[in-house]
C-alpha cells in the first residue's frame, strides 16, 4: 500500500510542476504576442533618418506572422526569413517618405533565388529617382547575391578583411538511382518530354543530354542578366566581369577589390560611420537615427483611399505537395472566386511563384483564373519560378509578365510509381491478396508494372499533357503544334520565354500593377493581397504540426534538407505531376 501511495503523490506532484509549466509557457507566449503586436503600432520616423536594409537571411515570397521567429533564428544558428513583400514595400515607403535621406545596406549572408534579388534591385534603382542616396557596406563578406543587389548603391564599401564572393554562377543535381538500387526500390517512371528531368535523379546517375543543354541555356542567360546589369551600375565590361569571376575574387586579397572597382573603398565599421556622419550632418555616430525593416513596415502608408481595389492573389509553393507553405489547391481556387465575385476590385494580379506540383491542382486553379478573366482584367506576375503546373495555372491570364531571370516553361508531365518490392524481399517482407479485375491494384508498390498496365499509365500521362498544352495554347494564342516545339518540359529563363511567346512582357511586380491600373483605367486605387495571412495566434490554434516539422527538419538536416525534401516529396506523389526538378538561388 505505501508503494500505491508513493506512486500516486509522484504523479500528482509530476502533474502539478506540469501544470506551472503550462502556465508559464502561455503567458510566456501571451506576453511574446503581446510585445509583438505592440511592435506593430505604427511607427513616425523623426527627420534625417536612413533606412537601414539588412540583406542577411533567406528571401521568401511573403513573410508571416510569427513573434519567434527571431527566437527560432538564434536557436537553429539558421538565418531568418526576410519576405519580399515586405522589402519592396519598405523601399516605397522610403522613397515617398521626406523623412529618409536616404539607404544604408547592410550586406551579409543572403539566400534568394534570382528573380526575388532582381525585384529588390529593381526596387532600389527606383528608389534613386528621388535623389536620396544609397551606401552599402559589408562588414564580412557579400555574397554573389548580395552584391548583385547592393551594386546599384552610389558607393560600395567593405570591411579590409572583408570578401566579394564573385565566382559565377554553378547548378548540381543529386541522382538517388544507385542508392535506390542498393535498396531495392525501383522508381517506375511515365513521363512526356524529353526536357522533363525532375525525375532524372531516380533513374539517372548523371545529367541526360537534354537536361545538360537545356540547364546550360538557362544557367547562361540568367548569369548574362547578372553581368550586364552589374556591369551598368558599377562601369565595368560584361568581359572585365566575367574575367573577374574567373579569379575567384572571394580567394583575392579585399585591395584586388577595389583595384578591380567591385568595390570603392574598404573601411572598419566605425570608420563607415564616420563617413555617414559626415553625409548627415552629425558630430557622432549616436546621432545617426536608423530605421529598420520592422519600422519602416509599419510606417504609414500615403496612398490615397479608393473604393476601386486591385488585388494581387499570391499562389506560393509547390501545389499539393503537403508542405506547410505551399499551395492547396482548392483553397487558392475558392480564394480566387472570392476575388471573382467582389465588385470593388477592377482588376487583378495572380503573383506566381510556383515549380509545379499536381496536374490535377494545377487544373482546377486555371479554371478559375479562366473564369476570372471573363469578369475583370487578369495579369500575371512571375516570381522565381512559374514553371510546369506554375505556368499551367499562369497561362490563362490576359497578359504574362516575368523577370528576365524568372524560371519557367517546363510543360511536361509525370508519374512516379515506387516499385519497393525488392526492399521488402531483402527484409522477409511479402504479400499476398485477391483482386476481381486484373488492374484492381493499380497502382501497386510492390511490384513491377505488366506491360499493359505501363501503357495504360502512359496513356493516361499522354492525356493529361495534351491537355496541359491545349490550355496553352489557348490562353498564349498559338497552336498546339507551335507549343509542342518549345514544350517537351523545357526549362526557360524569362527572357527567353518572351521571345517564343509564352511570356508578355519582362518586369517586376510593380510594373504589373501600373499596366493593370492602365488597362483598368484606374487613376486611384487601393493594392489589396489575397489570401488573407493567417495572425500566429489562428494557426497556433489551428495546430503547427507541420510547420513545426518542417522548422526541426531544416535545423537538423541543414544543407542537407533540399536533398531529403527530394526525396520525401519523391515518396508522396499522387497523380500526375508537373513539376520543376529542383530550386536555384544565388548566394
Amino acid at each position: 500500500m505505501k508503494g500505491f501511495f508513493k506512486i500516486v503523490l509522484a504523479t500528482f506532484v509530476a502533474i502539478f510542476i506540469a501544470s506551472i509549466i503550462s502556465i508559464l509557457l502561455f503567458f510566456g507566449i501571451v506576453g511574446v504576442i503581446v510585445s509583438s503586436a505592440s511592435s506593430k503600432s505604427e511607427v513616425s520616423i523623426g527627420p534625417k533618418s536612413i533606412f537601414k536594409l539588412e540583406l542577411s537571411g533567406v528571401v521568401v515570397e511573403r513573410s508571416t506572422d510569427n513573434p519567434f521567429a527571431s527566437l527560432y533564428a538564434d536557436y537553429s544558428n539558421k538565418p531568418s526569413e526576410l519576405g519580399l513583400n515586405d522589402i519592396l514595400s519598405a523601399i516605397r515607403k522610403a522613397k515617398d517618405n521626406k523623412n529618409i535621406s536616404g539607404i544604408y545596406i547592410d550586406a551579409g549572408v543572403l539566400s534568394a533565388a534570382p528573380a526575388s534579388l532582381r525585384e529588390i534591385r529593381q526596387a532600389l534603382l527606383d528608389f534613386k529617382a528621388s535623389k536620396k542616396f544609397i551606401y552599402a557596406y559589408g562588414n564580412m563578406a557579400y555574397t554573389q547575391g548580395a552584391y548583385y543587389v547592393a551594386s546599384v548603391a552610389d558607393k560600395i564599401f567593405l570591411s579590409p578583411a572583408g570578401v566579394v564572393n564573385w565566382r559565377g554562377l554553378s547548378m548540381q543535381t543529386t541522382f538517388y538511382k544507385e542508392a535506390l538500387n542498393k535498396l531495392g526500390i525501383d522508381m517506375q517512371v511515365v513521363r512526356v518530354g524529353a526536357y522533363k528531368s525532375a525525375v532524372e535523379p531516380f533513374i539517372n546517375t548523371k545529367m541526360s543530354d537534354a537536361n545538360r543543354e537545356q540547364v546550360t541555356s538557362f544557367v547562361g542567360s540568367i548569369w548574362n542578366t547578372l553581368l550586364d546589369e552589374v556591369s551598368v551600375s558599377r562601369k565595368l565590361s560584361v568581359n572585365q566581369l566575367s574575367l573577374l569571376a574567373d579569379k575567384g575574387m572571394a580567394f583575392q586579397p579585399a585591395s584586388q577589390l577595389v583595384e578591380n572597382h567591385l568595390v570603392d573603398s574598404l573601411l572598419y565599421d566605425d570608420q563607415m560611420k564616420s563617413f555617414l556622419c559626415s553625409k548627415m550632418k552629425v558630430s557622432s555616430a549616436d546621432d545617426l537615427s536608423f530605421v529598420n525593416l520592422l519600422q519602416m513596415k509599419n510606417v504609414t502608408s500615403n496612398n490615397v483611399s479608393s473604393s476601386n481595389k486591385i488585388a494581387v492573389v499570391y499562389a506560393s509553393g509547390g501545389i499539393d505537395m503537403g508542405e506547410s507553405d505551399g499551395i492547396d489547391s482548392e483553397e487558392l481556387a475558392k480564394t480566387l472566386a472570392e476575388v471573382r465575385t467582389n465588385d470593388n476590385i477592377k482588376a487583378v494580379i495572380f503573383r506566381v511563384n510556383s515549380p509545379g506540383g499536381s496536374a490535377v491542382g494545377s487544373e482546377l486553379i486555371w479554371r478559375e483564373v479562366a473564369l476570372m478573366k471573363t469578369k475583370k482584367p487578369v495579369y500575371v506576375s512571375m516570381g522565381d519560378y512559374a514553371a510546369s503546373g506554375g505556368y499551367y495555372i499562369s497561362c490563362a491570364a490576359d497578359t504574362v509578365f516575368a523577370q528576365p531571370n524568372t524560371i519557367t516553361g517546363s510543360i511536361g508531365v509525370f508519374g512516379v510509381i515506387p516499385n519497393v518490392g525488392g526492399l521488402t524481399n531483402k527484409l522477409g517482407i511479402t504479400f499476398d491478396g485477391v483482386k476481381t479485375n486484373k488492374m484492381s491494384d493499380l497502382p501497386s508498390v510492390t511490384r513491377p508494372f505488366t506491360p499493359e498496365e505501363r501503357t495504360v499509365m502512359q496513356a493516361y500521362v499522354n492525356n493529361t499533357y495534351d491537355t496541359f498544352v491545349s490550355r496553352c495554347a489557348d490562353g498564349r494564342r498559338m497552336t498546339p503544334d507551335a507549343v509542342k516545339k518549345i514544350a517537351e518540359g523545357r526549362v526557360w529563363t524569362g527572357e527567353q520565354a518572351k521571345k517564343i511567346g509564352l511570356v508578355d512582357e519582362l518586369g517586376t511586380l510593380q510594373d504589373a500593377v501600373k499596366a493593370i491600373a492602365g488597362r483598368a483605367h484606374l487613376s486611384d486605387y487601393n493594392v489589396v493581397t489575397y489570401p488573407r495571412q493567417k495572425t500566429f495566434m489562428e494557426r497556433l490554434m489551428k495546430g503547427l504540426n507541420s510547420s513545426v516539422q518542417d522548422r526541426v527538419e531544416k535545423a537538423q538536416l541543414g544543407d542537407y534538407y533540399p536533398y531529403f525534401k527530394q526525396l520525401k516529396q519523391a515518396t508522396q506523389l499522387k497523380g500526375v505531376m508537373a513539376s520543376l526538378p529542383c530550386y536555384y538561388v544565388i548566394e
